[in-house]
């Protein structure tokens, strides 16, 4: 198992030193999903939903989120991204499903920057929607692939669909 390198040898959690690292061009997907009742999901297909455009906005929101990672995650470096890109799509009976792709060149990966773009937007959809669908539920948030860096490129061979 990797040390886990968050930890001081004291045990004291401290944010890991990058810098001698090389820059290389880093990406990271990330899935959610968000259960809803079929009437709901009805209502974002035909944009029925009181508060506005509800993929539109969530996509915004998931973005916005990637760049604020730094401020959210503690020990999370702030990264200079170069781009988010959300898609959202509707998936009946009962399901919007997420992913975001984060790319960097960078020092250190963007897979949490993508996670918090994903959980944000799935987040959002939630918000939006709560009115009419309190007991919808955000679900299979993860890391599906990532690339650059020591570790390489890795994808998730068993990514459930959100």
């Amino acid at each position: 198992m990797s040390e886990l390198t968050h930890f001081g040898p004291d045990g004291a959690p401290r944010m890991v030193e990058v810098g001698h690292k090389a820059e290389t061009a880093r990406l990271a997907r990330a899935r959610a999903g968000v259960r809803m009742k079929p009437e709901t999901l009805a209502r974002i297909q035909a944009g029925e939903v009181a508060k506005g455009d509800v993929l539109g906005v969530a996509r915004l929101a998931g973005i916005m989120a990637s760049k604020k990672t730094h401020e959210l995650i503690p020990l999370c470096h702030p990264l200079r991204i170069s781009s988010v890109d959300l898609q959202l799509q509707a998936v009946e009976p009962d399901r919007v499903e997420i992913e975001a792709t984060v790319r960097a060149f960078d020092r250190t990966g963007v897979e949490m920057e993508a996670l918090v773009a994903a959980s944000a937007a799935a987040l959002t959809v939630y918000d939006m929607c709560k009115a009419v669908d309190r007991w919808m539920s955000i679900e299979a948030v993860q890391l599906v692939e990532k690339r650059g860096g020591k570790s390489g490129s890795l994808v998730r061979e068993d990514a459930a669909a959100p």
